[in-house]
């Protein structure tokens, strides 16, 4: 259906994620991926959802010759606990002090979706809360040596073993937390086609 009704654009993902791209698969949308490194340095003063809206435009600026058709779709997704930001963990010992922080308490994921065309650009950005149960050290460990979450933001993915036993509770999309509000995604990316 998406891939119809977009049939006259370019839909440019800006994203290294297998999760993302995965997305966008079985949402029936065609698209191509384009890579710019970027560093990912924002101002200490935001928080929250002001970070990922301000990373995933910062994202969009490194795109600099977009063409009529073009539509550039760029992301950021944070966890947020305790006041801050939990980035992707160091090693495994930060791995298993940001998973024990979340043990028996909630925490919030946030992601924001940027949309750059020629001539607009539209951020929308969707929050997720997480609870978890009581995790041992036991099971803790056992994830992070078997699923070795480093490149994932909180240290752990909601789709795997310790999302399975540990969540107990989840307000919001599912989806989000894996990185991408995709019931948002379709709905701006069917506005931005009727326009």
């Amino acid at each position: 259906m998406l891939s119809e009704k977009l049939k006259n654009y370019n839909i440019i993902l800006a994203s290294g994620s297998p999760r993302r791209q995965l997305f966008f698969k079985e949402m029936d949308i065609d698209f191509t991926i384009q890579l710019k490194e970027i560093e990912e340095v924002y101002p200490d003063t935001l928080r929250g959802v002001e970070i990922t809206d301000y990373l995933s435009k910062l994202k969009a600026a490194a795109f600099t010759n977009l063409s009529e058709k073009d539509i550039l779709i760029t992301s950021d997704t944070i966890v947020w606990h305790l006041g801050k930001a939990v980035e992707k963990p160091k090693d495994e010992s930060d791995a298993f002090k940001m998973i024990k922080s979340f043990s028996g308490r909630m925490h919030k994921v946030f992601t924001s979706v940027t949309f750059t065309g020629k001539n607009f650009q539209k951020t929308i950005h969707d929050m997720t809360k997480v609870w978890f149960n009581e995790l041992s050290d036991e099971e803790i460990n056992y994830y992070i040596e078997n699923y070795k979450p480093f490149d994932k933001a909180g240290s752990y993915g909601i789709q795997e073993w310790l999302g399975l036993i540990g969540i107990n509770k989840l307000e919001g999309s599912y989806f989000n937390v894996m990185g991408l509000p995709t019931h948002l995604v379709y709905k701006t990316l069917i506005d931005i086609a009727k326009d």
